[in-house]
């Protein structure tokens, strides 16, 4: 988009290019997302930011009508496989707060400047620019879903100081952190003690209940569950471990508050510094960065996808909350069916999972570590021997780093080291890739679902090529349109 599009745009309070770009207002030093319902200001008065880190870096303060800083995440990272692509994604992982801007570069493999200059060209803002407004919205998060102290609150989210805490939560929000304190427990409830409650917006439509089917035919006990509508689960974070619940927005309010549509988030963490995370890797999980108009509408044009997209324009493709454990559950459920390779985890996190030090209903444990599995003999694992030493290969490169699936790994070049791994072939390397590495485009040749839905539809598998750059997106069209929403995965390596 030029910016002249940019502004029509935010002239028509399209709610889809909310978190795609900001529009900043030279008369009054506020920037706003494109659908704010403030009065639409002159074009020339307006200029336009890819970032709200950039749009602070030029010296404006979020808007208090419209909340920027609350909106969706821009597809436009999921979709790049570029350094600033990798780079946003890790950054909102949290890696500049926990490793600094040189543990940024090495995970990327270029050095700090080359990462400073790229990202302050493209965007407008270096990485401590971006970690900084990230950091100030995690801080709000904190203020208005807790009552824990401003000091506490302050090192949790990063800060180096309290000065500093205060000074940029005012730079930012024009407000000061009690303020904000104040007004939010006048319009929410207060969350359960211990639990942090906050809102995942998305870009509409969602077809939240298909997503949380999915994940529920999946969930290994212990590990996972869903009951009353609500997806709950353990995880394990940079700082500590953790228990986070999803579920779909209260049906009184419609998931619709502050200019977008919500997932109903909780979050119960050994270590508040592993918030940012934790929310970051939840978007990744239900994949609500996505644009499901876009999406739909490259394909409506297809004579096989387009009919699906359409009777489901709201389908996403579900990521993962760590990437590790998605790489061993997909080696689980090799040549096995669903309900098999649950067992088979079940089994898994029992034996090795650490567990939690108080279950949280039916949570009991965390998913095994890389290390752990790494170090565990083959003989000893509870599925055939072949299939072991694949699981102990794989988790053996990943504990030494010679595999990286976290959410700024090239996809290219970890798929081209997988299929190297003895026992990992197309089928599970291309699962791993479209819901460890979250890419919108894996396809599932091998896929005995995806053949089977191929020819209900009187079509190939070349018709995917057709599909690109949303083939992963079509690979849940298919699974759904055989009218299973749990499709045997069979790989064929």
């Amino acid at each position: 988009m030029d910016d002249e599009q940019r502004y029509q745009a935010a002239a028509s309070r399209d709610s889809r290019f909310d978190g795609v770009f900001f529009t900043a207002v030279t008369s009054t030093g506020i920037y706003c997302r494109p659908s704010c319902p403030a009065i639409t200001p002159k074009r020339q008065n307006v200029r336009f930011y890819s970032t709200a880190a950039a749009a602070q870096e030029a010296g404006f303060r979020a808007c208090k009508r419209c909340r920027p800083d609350a909106s969706p995440g821009s597809p436009e990272w999921n979709i790049r496989a570029d350094v600033t692509a990798r780079a946003m994604r890790l950054i909102a992982d949290g890696i500049v707060d926990r490793a600094g801007v040189s543990g940024l570069a090495g995970e990327l493999g270029y050095e700090q400047r080359q990462v400073r200059r790229l990202l302050t060209t493209e965007l407008g803002a270096g990485p401590l620019a971006l970690a900084r407004a990230q950091r100030a919205q995690t801080a709000r998060i904190l203020v208005e879903t807790t009552t824990l102290p401003m000091g506490d609150i302050a090192f949790a989210a990063g800060f180096a100081s309290i000065r500093q805490f205060n000074a940029t939560m005012l730079d930012v929000f024009d407000t000061p952190p009690t303020r904000l304190r104040e007004r939010a427990a006048k319009r929410s409830t207060p969350a359960p003690p211990g639990v942090i409650r906050l809102r995942l917006p998305y870009r509409p439509p969602i077809d939240l209940t298909r997503m949380l089917g999915f994940l529920a035919a999946r969930a290994i006990p212990g590990v996972e569950e869903v009951s009353a509508g609500a997806y709950r689960r353990t995880i394990i974070l940079p700082n500590g471990p953790g228990v986070l619940s999803l579920r779909p927005a209260p049906a009184g309010d419609g998931g619709k508050r502050g200019g977008g549509c919500y997932v109903e988030c909780d979050l119960e963490l050994e270590d508040l510094r592993d918030v940012s995370a934790a929310v970051q890797r939840c978007r990744r999980l239900l994949d609500l960065d996505a644009d499901p108009v876009a999406v739909s509408e490259c394909l409506a044009g297809d004579a096989v996808a387009g009919p699906l997209a359409g009777a489901c324009p709201g389908r996403r493709s579900p990521g993962h909350v760590d990437g590790t454990e998605l790489a061993v559950r997909a080696v689980l459920g090799q040549q096995v069916s669903v309900a098999a390779a649950r067992r088979l985890g079940a089994r898994l996190a029992a034996e090795y999972g650490k567990p939690l030090s108080a279950p949280s209903g039916s949570l009991t444990h965390l998913f095994p570590d890389a290390a752990t599995l790494a170090a565990a003999d083959p003989g000893a694992l509870p599925m055939p021997r072949a299939r072991a030493e694949t699981l102990v290969r794989l988790a053996a490169a990943v504990a030494s780093g010679d595999i990286r699936l976290h959410p700024g790994a090239d996809r290219d070049q970890e798929t081209a080291r997988l299929l190297a791994l003895p026992g990992i072939g197309p089928w599970t390397a291309s699962y791993i890739r479209m819901r460890a590495l979250s890419d919108p485009d894996a396809f599932l040749p091998a896929d005995a679902g995806l053949l089977r839905a191929l020819r209900q539809l009187g079509a190939t598998v070349a018709a995917a090529e057709r599909w690109r750059p949303w083939r992963s997106y079509m690979v849940h069209h298919l699974w759904a349109a055989i009218g299973q929403p749990t499709p045997r995965e069979a790989a064929t390596s």
